[in-house]
């Protein structure tokens, strides 16, 4: 199945490029059927290719997505055209009397300030906020993941001495969580960040699980246990060539970056890197569109976040 997504977003031509069925909002118009209506609020600088890497993973579902893509007013977006803002894009102000099935909050290049400092942390606190009401299930990444857990659960985040940078190995401890269904008992994920949450404060508030760790990279999944709410502190959106691109982004700027680890085959940067996260990935995405919004949303969008819009597993 399909996801719907506006006629002319760039993302459109890369996914049928690549044989990913991608419904134009006219064809979607003319079926009968309810699509999920899915809210992505990217905070990266790279719009375009973040937006292209989460659409990617929502498309291959056998689900109808409306994609809404929603940027902060309190920031201005320097990496990504007004054009292409003012086209696709809209603000919580124009949104927050709507509801929707589900919410995705990406990472941000600010990890290393104090939450409070970011310069849109109040408007974000505001949609964080709005989305106890107005959304039925929220998934937050990396940065998103660490925000979203701070705000609702007041989880702190700790600076690490040196960058989680590469993919690594991870272990699922609740294998019978749906959300890691038909996962493997190790898997592979990236992770791009110099800070980090403790698992042992997950494990200490009642109202969270965690679900997946890594030895090396730590905490990758955790979840509330109404199931509203869902962390995820690595990256399993990205391309193959990602964290090559970040890599020689950062070694252009003159940094003394380390190769990322468990990435380039033989730890040679000549060498293209393989995708070694992307099976598990998909799954990810599937598992949480199609347990935690899919199969509890009400049909009827008003009953989001009213007594009727029960929690589960």
């Amino acid at each position: 199945m399909p996801i719907r997504i506006p006629d002319s977003l760039p993302a459109t031509e890369v996914l049928e490029g690549e044989n990913i069925f991608v419904m134009t909002e006219y064809r979607a118009m003319h079926q009968d059927i309810r699509p999920l209506k899915v809210l992505l609020l990217n905070l990266m600088p790279t719009k375009i290719v973040t937006e292209t890497q989460i659409m990617r993973k929502l498309s291959n579902t056998p689900l109808q997505i409306e994609i809404s893509l929603l940027q902060t007013a309190s920031h201005a977006a320097k990496n990504v055209s007004e054009q292409h803002l003012d086209t696709f894009y809209t603000t919580f102000d124009e949104i927050k009397d709507q509801r929707f099935d589900g919410m995705i909050i990406t990472g941000a290049p600010v990890e290393l300030l104090d939450f409070e400092d970011v310069d849109y942390w109040d408007e974000l606190a505001r949609i964080m906020a709005w989305s106890a009401t107005n959304v039925h299930s929220t998934l937050h990444i990396c940065w998103g993941a660490q925000a979203g857990i701070y705000y609702h659960y007041g989880i702190p985040k700790y600076e690490l001495p040196e960058k989680i940078f590469g993919v690594f190995d991870h272990e699922v401890v609740k294998p019978s969580s749906p959300l890691v269904r038909g996962f493997n008992d190790s898997f592979n994920a990236p992770h791009s960040r110099y800070t980090e949450v403790h698992a042992a404060d997950i494990e200490a508030n009642p109202n969270l699980e965690l679900i997946a760790v890594s030895d090396e990279a730590g905490v990758y999944l955790a979840k509330s246990t109404d199931s509203r709410h869902f962390f995820v502190f690595g990256h399993p959106e990205y391309d193959a060539d990602t964290l090559m691109a970040e890599y020689e982004r950062d070694v252009a700027k003159g940094l003394d970056m380390p190769l990322p680890r468990h990435y380039f085959p033989n730890d040679d940067p000549s060498q293209a890197p393989r995708a070694t996260w992307r099976a598990h990935a998909q799954l990810l995405y599937t598992n949480w569109l199609n347990y935690y919004v899919y199969q509890t949303t009400p049909y009827d969008l008003a009953k989001v976040g009213t007594e009727e819009d029960s929690a589960h597993e």
